[in-house]
């Protein structure tokens, strides 16, 4: 028997495809109307297809059980999300307006400083900032971009507004995700594409070394090269993804040297071959031992020397991430105004700086409505989500934000959007998600038409990291489709 459609309801929340009376959002009709012709044996057998395509690719994640690394498959969802292609293109505007804003901020952070001498931000929130790096101060990366690949996560809340939740820009992970989720979509509902005009996201590879390419010195040619930090690391398998997808040289610190010349050489059987850009997907402390970490076995000795000079591009820049903190981020409306004369066309989540006193004491004061986040954390580590934290894990929370306030921020509990989940043998349920776009920035900017839907696939849960049990699921841009209809119900 089919999935009974009529039982789903999204408990209150804004669903991604059902509207609150049980329709089919515009553009969803055809998607729902397929599911639900499909009985429960046959959602089965196409979940069963997605996780073999899964196996067969070799899509993998890595997570630490505290004493080892383990590779799992990547977990997927076969039920997409849709956005509808004009509310995509606005998304598309306000992160090109936001990306261009913090590009200028982290440029005039290493240079004039006239934003941290405006008033409107304390410099010590930058100059005394975990990710400011003293040794960029005075470097001209090409076109003035310092982060060249940017992963905005976005949430739209109980009134179907996108808010933007946080800017990733340091080395943000999740597009070869977002390119397997596709692939692995065209293989199990292949009429779908068929009947949708669903835009494409394959084409990222060929811009992000589009956009590798304008960074490097003036040349025809220039040899790109991914440094990874080795097959341990979390994000490994999109290392090795990207760098075949783009035709570009996968590497280790150690495969690389720096010449007398100041100029970045890749060893090879045949001798040294010059590298004219590196995308690093290796922090910016272990980058260079003679410049950062001393101790660090993943970097290259004299790199930082040789950007410096200009002979090889860094992307993303080191030192991008001053604008990679919770913090700065909520000064981000701000710099829009400052540094482009503009209204911003995405909001930021409402937040509060527990650095400042009155902000502070509000949280403290209603830590149970609160999620507090640590300003440099990523993957979801060390967040409180306070309406389902446990009493003393609060007064742990509010100890720490105590005794060191600048580290923290906090955000109102948000009623994260839904959409249609498989979840055990037969049943669609509401699950809550986010969405992570990719922007490239080099001599243009480019947004991805769609992103990285991530998913709480626990009951209840807004935790959509895959590390903590979250996963994923396609992300649709489609064109209108008509009038909201209810699906077929037979």
């Amino acid at each position: 028997m089919p999935v009974n459609w009529r039982k789903y309801r999204a408990d209150g929340f804004w669903d991604e495809l059902v509207t609150a009376s049980g329709r089919a959002r515009p553009g969803a009709g055809r998607l729902l109307a397929t599911l639900a012709r499909l009985s429960a044996d046959e959602l089965r057998e196409r979940r069963t297809a997605a996780e073999i395509a899964i196996r067969t690719m070799g899509i993998t994640f890595t997570v630490y059980d505290g004493e080892a690394n383990i590779d799992r498959e990547w977990p997927f969802d076969i039920v997409p999300r849709l956005i509808r292609r004009e509310e995509w293109d606005e998304i598309a505007r306000g992160l090109k307006q936001r990306v261009r804003a913090l590009n200028a901020f982290i440029n005039d952070t290493y240079h004039s400083r006239r934003f941290l001498g405006s008033g409107l931000m304390p410099p010590d929130y930058v100059l005394k900032s975990r990710e400011y790096r003293q040794r960029c101060v005075g470097i001209d990366p090409p076109h003035g971009v310092w982060a060249h690949v940017c992963g905005s996560d976005l949430v739209r809340d109980k009134d179907g507004k996108f808010y933007v939740l946080e800017d990733n820009l340091r080395v943000p992970s999740g597009v070869s995700y977002m390119l397997e989720n596709r692939a692995v979509m065209k293989r199990v509902f292949p009429e779908l594409f068929e009947d949708y005009g669903i835009h494409p996201v394959d084409d990222y590879p060929a811009h992000l070394a589009a956009c590798l390419r304008s960074l490097a010195p003036q040349m025809e040619q220039p040899r790109i090269a991914v440094l990874t930090p080795g097959i341990h690391n979390s994000a490994y398998f999109e290392h090795a993804y990207l760098a075949r997808e783009m035709a570009a040289d996968l590497v280790e610190g150690q495969d690389l040297v720096v010449g007398r010349d100041d100029r970045v050489y890749m060893k090879t059987i045949e001798g040294l071959a010059r590298v004219d850009v590196i995308y690093r997907r290796v922090d910016d402390m272990f980058l260079d031992p003679k410049a950062f970490h001393p101790d660090s076995l993943l970097g290259v000795p004299g790199l930082i020397r040789a950007w410096q000079a200009g002979n090889v591009a860094l992307a993303n820049a080191p030192g991008c991430g001053v604008a990679d903190d919770k913090v700065i981020y909520t000064f981000v409306p701000d710099m829009i105004r400052f540094f482009l004369g503009e209204e911003p066309i995405l909001d930021n989540v409402p937040t509060y700086r527990c650095a400042e006193k009155a902000e502070r004491n509000h949280v403290l004061d209603n830590l149970q409505e609160m999620v507090v986040k640590p300003a440099n954390e990523a993957g979801g580590y060390g967040i409180v989500i306070g309406p389902h934290a446990t009493r003393k894990e609060r007064d742990d929370c509010a100890r720490a934000i105590r005794a060191n306030p600048r580290n923290f921020v906090a955000q109102p509990m948000l009623t994260l959007s839904t959409a249609p989940t498989l979840v055990g043998s037969n049943a669609i349920e509401p699950r809550h998600l986010d969405l992570r776009p990719f922007v490239l920035s080099g001599k243009r900017i480019d947004v991805t038409t769609g992103g990285l839907t991530r998913v709480a696939l626990r009951k209840g849960s807004t935790v959509v990291n895959s590390s903590q049990g979250g996963g994923s699921k396609d992300t649709w841009v489609v064109e209108r489709e008509g009038p909201p209809h209810e699906p077929d119900k037979r």
